[in-house]
């Protein structure tokens, strides 16, 4: 199976996760595409991140998101204001691996402030090698979350 395309981006409380993240994606050879930021900026506001990668998984068939802000919350609620977007919150790798499992998620958003460099990578690992499971319960979860976004959303 090909690798997906991966999509990044980080604030300023995610930056140095989204760096170590970013190494290791390049020797297991991913195709990354960082939408910034290009340097630590202090000032500088999550929902740029979150929103543009969002919006990138959405409209390239293979791709997978990973954003990184100071707890991960506020970066994952962002993604997930996109149509389509599953983001979840990966605080450990059975964490992360779950949200594959059970919920297909498509974006992992980290917590720059609680996990360290070395954690940040083994979740993603994880994360990347965790298929959906497709289970019957699964499925039918998935679409009712698809009927809320359309509900909300329109078509």
């Amino acid at each position: 199976m090909t690798k997906p395309t991966i999509y990044l981006g980080a604030d300023h409380a995610g930056f140095e996760t989204k760096e170590a993240v970013t190494e290791y994606l390049k020797e297991a050879g991913y195709k990354i595409i960082d939408m910034g930021n290009d340097t630590k900026v202090s000032d500088d506001d999550y929902p740029d991140f979150g929103y543009a990668v969002a919006k990138r998984v959405m409209t390239d068939g293979n791709a997978k998101g990973i954003v990184m802000c100071g707890n991960a919350q506020g970066i994952c609620i962002v993604a997930n204001k996109v149509k389509g977007v599953r983001a979840a919150t990966g605080f450990n790798k059975e964490v992360a691996k779950t949200s594959r499992t059970d919920d297909d998620s498509n974006v992992l958003c980290l917590p720059g402030r609680f996990v360290s460099a070395k954690e940040a990578v083994e979740i993603v690992r994880h994360w990347l090698e965790t298929p959906f499971s497709g289970e019957d319960r699964h499925v039918r979860r998935l679409k009712k979350v698809e009927e809320i976004e359309k509900q909300e959303f329109g078509v």
